[in-house]
């Protein structure tokens, strides 16, 4: 009974919606502000009426904004964000804009010298489908081909600029919506300002272990940090607000369970996945081997329908398949949050997502001012960490050998992620 007891648990929780509201409350969330560690003080404060939290604090590349400026040479501005981490600007310069419509590495490429010393304008692409160029490599391919800037372009109307990370761009990067990227193709040039700062950062990661009956742990994740517009409340505001409720709704029923529960809640997790990623790098090998799997929560609304990301773990697709939750199973390691972190320490790890295929869907709203909390809606939340609560369950009352099987079969993640910036030393 005790599955039933933890999803009853998780409708009678009057905090779920409460907690969502207030992380959103502090706003983007960006990592290293006020606003960021200010969620982290709540969340700890959280986690600590279920038992000792204790912060793991890991360094990152940090990255902050003095100036930012885009304009069409008759003084228009374009609303513009910048991409957080991109090298700065040689002051206010004017560059000739180049559209590539996709912006695919075989479009940049086919594009030839017409690249070099431009600005140049890809698409930002629904990051969440089977066929994403991701953000990333659109940025290398250009820089490579000799791109005095990138521009990324949102292509929804109304919807405004983009962000994302961009951590070791060699030039500026910036984010803008589809109207200010017709203002400046039209314009055939614009001018381009951006000022930032490197240097390396500090990030909170939580840490609370609950006991079970063995000496295993399936691991419960969330990022908290998030971007500058909007409120971040998709991604990851409503990973964050399952964690803490499925933390309280297991609790108790843990002495029943074969394995225990370590709840982490990682932050940076948008400057490459630095967070996890160095706290796991630091991990004595004994400890990841007691982890059964890991069960990331990223971006858990938008869609009511959830996929879970298996990461090249056929025996944890499998075990998700049985947990009797309405869940699509992709076996496919994306790194794009933090379970391909533990994949790549051998791990078995998924990431729950919704919307995935479904550019449609207001997933689609990620990285912009319209993440917000009206997005979403209490019963689509509840639904979220009901369905993360059931795979939460399968995974905790796993016998010792269906949880070792979990490693049969896996694909080796590390060189996928090996692509991430590196981190600082």
């Amino acid at each position: 009974m005790s599955r039933e007891n933890l999803l009853a648990a998780l409708r009678d929780d009057a905090h779920l919606w409460q907690d969502f509201d207030a992380i959103c409350s502090f706003v983007g969330r960006q990592a290293g502000t006020p606003g960021c560690d200010a969620a982290f003080a709540f969340v700890a404060d959280r986690l600590a009426a279920l038992g000792p939290v204790r912060n793991a604090p890991t360094r990152y590349h940090g990255w902050s904004r003095d100036a930012v400026r885009l304009t069409t040479p008759d003084g228009t501005e374009v609303p513009c964000l910048p991409l957080v981490g991109s090298a700065s600007s040689a002051g206010d310069v004017l560059l000739d804009v180049l559209d590539l419509a996709r912006g695919t590495p075989e479009q940049i490429a086919a594009a030839g010298d017409a690249v070099r010393g431009r600005a140049v304008l890809p698409e930002h692409e629904y990051v969440f489908a089977d066929d994403t160029i991701h953000r990333r490599v659109k940025l290398g391919a250009a820089v490579a081909a000799g791109a005095a800037a990138v521009v990324m372009v949102q292509p929804i109307p109304g919807i405004g600029p983009v962000s994302g990370g961009a951590s070791g761009c060699s030039v500026p990067g910036f984010g803008v919506g589809i109207e200010g990227a017709r203002q400046m193709i039209a314009a055939g040039s614009a001018r381009f300002l951006l000022r930032g700062q490197h240097h390396v950062a500090t990030t909170s990661n939580l840490i609370l272990e609950l006991p079970g009956r063995g000496p295993g742990w399936v691991v419960l994740s969330a990022h908290l940090d998030g971007h500058a517009p909007g409120e971040s409340a998709i991604d990851n505001g409503s990973g964050v607000a399952g964690l803490l409720a499925l933390a309280r709704a297991a609790a108790p029923l843990l002495a029943r369970a074969e394995h225990g529960l370590m709840v982490c809640v990682f932050g940076a997790e948008e400057w490459s996945l630095s967070g996890s990623r160095a706290w796991l790098a630091a991990l004595p090998e004994a400890a990841k081997a007691r982890m059964v799997a890991n069960v990331n929560l990223d971006s858990i609304v938008g869609s009511p329908n959830l996929t879970a990301l298996t990461s090249g773990f056929p025996k944890l697709a499998e075990e998700v398949g049985l947990a009797g939750a309405p869940i699509t199973v992709r076996d496919a390691l994306m790194v794009n949050s933090d379970h391909a972190n533990f994949a790549a320490h051998g791990v078995p790890a998924l990431r729950l997502i919704a919307g995935f295929n479904e550019p449609q869907s207001n997933v689609s709203r990620l990285l912009t001012a319209a993440d917000t909390r009206a997005l979403v809606s209490p019963p689509e939340l509840l639904q979220g960490t009901e369905c993360a609560g059931a795979v939460l369950w399968s995974l905790l009352s796993l016998p010792a050998a269906g949880a070792a099987a979990l490693r049969h079969g896996a694909q080796d993640a590390r060189p996928a992620v090996a692509a991430l910036a590196p981190l600082p030393v």
